[in-house]
C-alpha cells in the first residue's frame, strides 16, 4: 500500500524544514489584548490562527495536544475543533497528539473519532505498549494512503527508563522490541519517499543511542520531542534525521511564548513565533550540514 500522507510530509520537510509547531495552547500563554471582546474559546482560536498564519510557510506540520483543550471542557473542545478546521483550510499537515492506547472495539472508535468528522487529523499519536492489537484498528485508515500514526517508541522523559529500557530474554531493550514490531507492520504501507505510515515518537535526549536508532528503524518517520526545554540540542536532533529529512522536530512553548522573551512585543506574538521557528529551522539545518 502506498502512503500519500507520508510523501506529503516528506515533501514539506524538503521545502520548509523540520519544525513541527506545537499548538499546546493554554489560556495563560495568550496576550491580554486578545481577550478584549472575546470569550476564552475565541481568544484561543484567534491566538492559534495568528500563530498558524505566521509559521505555516516555515513549518512542516502542526501538532495539536488535545489535553490542553480537554482541560477546558466543552469550550476547549470547540476551540480544538475550530483549530483543526483552520489548519485544514490552510492545507497544513495536522498531528493530533492524543496518545491513545486501547484495543479492539474501543480503538476502532478512537480511530473513527480522530480520522473522521469534527476532530479529523492527518496523523495521530498512539501508545503501543498494550500490544500490537492496539495499533491494528488504525491500519485500515492508513492503507487508504491518507492517514498515518506516530507511535511511542523511545520517549524523551526520564521515566522512559522504567519500562522502555528493560531487557527482554533475547537481550533487546523493550523499546527495540516494540519498534521492531511496529516496523514490521508498517513495512506494507510505505510512500514513494521510502518511509512508512507508521512513524515513531523518538526523543532526542538520548544522544548515545541516536545513530543506532536511526539505522535500526530506517524507514520509520520520526516525531522528535525533547529539543530545547528538555535539553535536546540541534546537533542531537541531526543524528535522528537522514540528510535532514525522515523526521519532524516538535517545539511548543518556545515558539508560542517567544514574545515573552522580548519586552513590549505582546502584540507581535505571532511574528515572534515566526522568528523562533525560523531560528530553530536554520539551527537544525546547520547542524545537519556539519555532521
Amino acid at each position: 500500500m502506498k502512503s500519500i500522507i507520508v510523501d506529503k510530509l516528506y515533501k514539506r520537510v524538503e521545502e520548509r524544514g523540520v519544525v513541527c509547531v506545537g499548538l499546546d495552547t493554554a489560556l495563560e500563554y495568550i496576550p491580554e489584548h486578545l481577550f478584549e471582546g472575546r470569550s476564552n474559546v475565541e481568544a484561543i482560536v484567534e491566538f492559534n490562527k495568528q500563530i498558524i498564519d505566521a509559521t505555516n510557510d516555515v513549518a512542516a506540520c502542526f501538532k495539536v495536544q488535545i489535553a490542553y483543550y480537554e482541560a477546558l471542557g466543552i469550550d476547549g473542545m470547540i476551540a480544538y475543533k475550530e483549530t483543526l478546521s483552520y489548519l485544514r483550510e490552510k492545507d497544513a499537515i495536522i498531528v493530533a497528539d492524543i496518545k491513545r492506547g486501547d484495543i479492539a472495539a474501543t480503538a476502532k472508535q478512537y480511530a473513527k473519532a480522530h480520522f473522521e468528522g469534527d476532530f479529523e487529523a492527518d496523523f495521530i499519536t498512539l501508545s503501543p505498549y498494550m500490544g500490537m492489537d492496539s495499533i491494528e484498528p488504525y491500519v485500515p485508515y492508513m492503507e487508504k494512503g491518507t492517514k498515518g500514526v506516530f507511535t511511542l517508541v523511545r520517549t524523551s522523559n526520564k521515566g522512559a527508563e522504567d519500562i522502555e529500557m528493560l531487557k527482554t530474554e533475547d537481550g533487546r531493550d523493550v523499546y527495540k522490541v516494540v519498534g521492531d514490531k511496529l516496523k514490521a507492520i508498517g513495512d506494507s504501507i510505505v510512500g514513494d519517499c521510502g518511509y512508512s505510515a507508521i512513524g515513531g515518537v523518538i526523543g532526542c535526549t538520548h544522544v548515545e543511542e541516536g545513530i543506532e536508532i536511526r539505522k535500526r528503524f530506517d524507514n520509520m518517520f520520526f516525531l522528535i520531542p525533547g529539543y530545547g526545554a528538555q535539553g535536546g540540542k540541534a546537533t542531537d536532533v541531526a543524528m535522528y534525521l537522514n540528510n535532514g529529512n525522515g523526521g519532524v522536530v516538535n517545539s511548543s512553548r518556545a515558539i508560542l511564548l517567544a514574545y515573552k522573551k522580548q519586552e513590549g512585543r505582546e502584540k507581535e506574538f505571532a511574528l515572534c513565533a515566526r522568528e523562533e521557528a525560523i531560528r530553530m529551522r536554520d539551527e537544525i539545518r546547520e547542524a545537519v550540514e556539519n555532521i
